[in-house]
């Protein structure tokens, strides 16, 4: 059943703390360390590497870096991985759940992706010490954004290839992209074919899952965890990935590598008018919203993973 954002109770007091932690993530990499890719900012995007690993730190991970060159320069994707389940197999399942940290040329990128990136952070802050039937990964992406995006210089391609190199039983992967805006006006969510208008609200004010025609359970099962755990509207679509937008962040590199992902999005520039400006500033961002889509995917993701008995 459709939640109306009128309809929602106010934030309760972890949502509170949430929303002004998330706020501060945003605000740290897009104020402090500003614009960060290769292309115009490569210090930036180290200190942006920087921080998040110390960030994976002091909530108790051990992180890792899996550093490659890209344009003759080293570039990072900063692992932070859970405890791996006690399981006679020597694959056991995992659960990524990743986001990318670089922002395009010419942008702070406080939606793109910031707001993906504290989300990730907040996740892996709260489930640090969930114990699971799975391994939870939480990884930063580095060059999600042209000109690398979908080329092997792609941050979530050169870790998906390893992980299928390595054989690793990746059983679920969730992409953390453009996640921080909300809008009640009628007309302010855009689809990439008219038919959509059919089936889908013409107000930007819900989060979305997507997947292809391969992650349908996923992503139906996705939804319907967040539909029971979350009181915010939520949209689900598994759809033939040559559809514009539909591959258009890290779930696509689980895809070519065969795994099941799903993109966990505000669908970014059908709805958000900044997207890929220098326009795109935290003061855009609803962190009350973004706040409650986040306290229900860690509750989504326990439920995913199976807490040990």
């Amino acid at each position: 059943m459709a939640v109306s954002v009128e309809a929602l109770p106010p934030l309760n007091e972890k949502q509170k703390k949430l929303a002004k932690e998330l706020e501060g993530y945003v605000k740290h990499l897009c104020h402090v360390i500003g614009e960060r890719n290769l292309t115009q900012a490569p210090e930036a995007l180290e200190k942006a590497a920087d921080y998040i690993e110390k960030q994976f730190a002091s909530f108790g991970y051990q992180p890792q870096r899996q550093t490659f060159v890209a344009r003759g320069k080293n570039c990072h994707n900063l692992i932070a991985s859970g405890p791996a389940p006690e399981q006679k197999t020597s694959s056991p399942p995992i659960f990524v759940i990743g986001a990318h940290y670089d922002s395009v040329v010419g942008t702070v990128g406080a939606n793109d992706n910031a707001s993906g990136t504290a989300a990730l952070l907040a996740l892996a802050k709260r489930l640090a010490k969930f114990s699971s039937e799975h391994q939870l990964r939480f990884v930063a992406f580095v060059n999600e954004e042209p000109p690398h995006f979908q080329t092997p210089e792609m941050g979530s391609w050169v870790y998906a290839k390893a992980c299928k190199q390595k054989k690793e039983n990746i059983v679920a992967m969730f992409s953390l992209e453009t996640m921080g805006y909300y809008s009640q006006k009628e007309g302010s969510q855009h689809y990439p074919h008219p038919l959509f208008k059919l089936f889908y609200p013409d107000r930007g004010n819900f989060i979305g899952f997507v997947g292809n025609f391969w992650s349908r359970r996923l992503v139906k099962s996705s939804l319907r965890l967040f539909q029971k755990y979350a009181k915010f509207p939520a949209q689900g679509a598994a759809l033939p990935s040559f559809i514009p937008g539909i591959g258009w962040s890290d779930h696509w590199a689980f895809w070519k590598c065969g795994y099941n992902a799903v993109m966990i999005t505000d669908t970014a520039p059908f709805r958000y008018l900044y997207y890929h400006t220098a326009e795109d500033s935290p003061d855009k961002l609803d962190y009350a919203s973004l706040a409650r889509v986040v306290d229900g995917l860690e509750q989504v993701i326990q439920a995913l993973a199976k807490k040990k008995k």
